[in-house]
């Protein structure tokens, strides 16, 4: 019965109220989500609600000192990851180790946490894009904000198949108690509804950047996701379609200046709205801050070194054998780029040293040493990821062409410390075989997305598994995901694909089968 009142309560849907630069949320819950789409406020006021609910929030949300945003343990399962802290946050342990399957009561909450933020999202999503057509408003700002709906409806399904597999798929709001408990949809149905939401959001939203378009959803956002969609399944020919739709929009790579605190990965860390920026969530001082995101940049001992916070933890960092993917003149594995191994206070002289990695690219100079408050934006998708899927895609469906080379060949140059220029890598690249080049884009992909949570995807996706040499800096080998063993010296399970449904999930909907594997 609790999770029946729940529902009707999330069946109102939430009304939220948008600033002039920022989406404040401003909750109500009494009133019925046919009752309330009534003005094009309302509608505007849902479709706030989206952003940063549901999947955003399991990838972005740093609301815990102790243990990253849901997405962060999905690394973990590689072995090359882990939580300083996975004494008490045992989920992250049980990851590692690949032992979630004896201790499904464990992990059991946070799935639940995930199923019904992401479901809940959902069905607002829902609402909108039943409910918005019948609005009196003009016809273009319906069509984006029905758009915008569907693109997080699809963002949603997509971050449950991939945790979940074959999930319920409900396409109405719950307005009643009739229809509450699903069976679950084959995930070839909801990636068709994926496609079909995405598709429909790339033809309505303005073709312009993210930053420029204040901060809400875009063409090109849209046919990020989308290329992913199509990459998972591999339908690389369509991948390729629409990263390149990406690649040449106005979005650009950041450059680097220098190689030290100028580097384009130092922007990307300290600055908000660069044109690499595809997709991110906004974060503020006062509406939306971004909770406990500079603190893991550092472990424990960082606390006597600042005043501002008074919990520091390594809730997500490599492990030495995961930086051995770079090769050692990689302007990432430098100091002050993606990580860091000492630090001193400008302002009080106190050193802070580690001999594992912290994470500079969650270092917030502002956050640490002055509020206390963190406000650099966390970006989901940017232009190095459209070029690297364009690469990946286009050698699978048409073999190693000068464009998938030239794709690479400008990740490759940027973080290369030598001069060495892209139509020099384009060169090397072009005489690759697919095979190789392939993994070539992989490896790429381990190297300038380490902290943003995509290993794991790539894993389940190509259903193989990077097995990075101990001794040789930058080489990396791949092998068959299950019957692998991960970075923990742990072995893979086909049941390790996917999380467990929550056993409060199975209790509720009778519908629900347990994934296989888990007790």
């Amino acid at each position: 019965m609790k999770k029946i009142v729940y529902i009707l309560a999330c069946v109102s849907l939430l009304v939220m109220t948008a600033c002039n630069d920022f989406l404040e949320e401003e909750p109500r819950s009494s009133m019925t989500s046919a009752a309330y789409y009534k003005t094009e406020a309302q509608a505007l006021a849902n479709v706030n609600y989206l952003y940063r609910n549901g999947a955003p929030g399991r990838i972005s949300n740093a609301g815990s000192a102790y243990v990253g945003p849901n997405a962060s343990i999905d690394p973990m399962l590689t072995g090359y990851f882990t939580n300083s802290y996975e004494g008490q946050e045992t989920i992250c342990l049980y990851a590692r180790q690949l032992t979630r399957q004896q201790n499904t009561s464990t992990v059991s909450s946070t799935m639940n946490s995930i199923w019904d933020n992401c479901y809940r999202a959902i069905n607002v999503a829902n609402g909108a894009i039943k409910y918005i057509p019948g609005i009196s408003m003009a016809s273009s700002s319906a069509s984006k904000l029905i758009a915008e709906a569907k693109f997080f409806r699809a963002f949603n399904y997509y971050y449950l198949v991939k945790t979940f597999g074959d999930v319920p798929m409900p396409t109405e709001p719950y307005e009643s108690m009739e229809n509450i408990y699903l069976a679950r949809t084959p995930k070839a149905s909801v990636y068709e509804l994926m496609e079909s939401d995405l598709k429909d959001a790339v033809d309505a939203l303005p073709a312009t950047k993210f930053a420029s378009n204040n901060h809400r959803i875009t063409k090109y956002a849209a046919a990020m996701l989308l290329s992913n969609v199509y990459l998972r399944q591999n339908k690389y020919g369509d991948a390729a379609k629409m990263a390149k739709i990406v690649i040449e929009s106005p979005h650009k790579l950041a450059t680097n200046d220098n190689l030290a605190l100028g580097s384009a990965f130092n922007k990307l860390r300290s600055t908000d709205d660069l044109d690499e920026v595809i997709y991110a969530q906004e974060y503020d001082a006062t509406i939306n801050n971004g909770g406990w995101w500079p603190t893991y940049a550092f472990s424990s001992s960082a606390v006597s070194i600042f005043g501002t916070y008074s919990i520091f933890e390594r809730v997500f960092g490599p492990t030495d054998r995961f930086l051995k993917v770079y090769k050692t003149d990689d302007l990432r594995i430098q100091p002050n780029q993606f990580f860091h191994w000492n630090y001193t206070n400008p302002e009080t002289n106190k050193t802070w040293t580690s001999t594992v990695a912290g994470c500079w690219y969650y270092y917030d100079e502002e956050a640490l040493l002055t509020s206390g408050k963190s406000t650099k934006d966390w970006n989901f998708y940017r232009l190095a990821e459209a070029l690297l899927v364009g690469a990946e895609a286009i050698a699978q469906s048409e073999g190693v062409t000068a464009e998938a080379a030239g794709y690479l060949a400008q990740i490759k140059a940027r973080a290369d410390m030598n001069g060495k220029t892209v139509d020099q890598y384009k060169t090397e690249l072009q005489a690759m075989s697919k095979d190789n080049f392939v993994k070539e884009c992989w490896t790429e992909r381990l190297r300038e997305f380490p902290l943003e949570f995509k290993i794991w995807d790539d894993c389940t996706r190509t259903g193989m598994f990077p097995v990075i040499s101990a001794t040789v800096a930058g080489q990396v080998d791949y092998v068959a995901l299950v019957g692998a063993k991960n970075g923990s010296d742990a072995t893979f399970k086909e049941s390790d694909l996917l999380w467990p449904i929550s056993h409060d999930e199975l209790q509720r909907n009778p519908q629900l089968v347990q994934n296989p594997g888990y007790n």
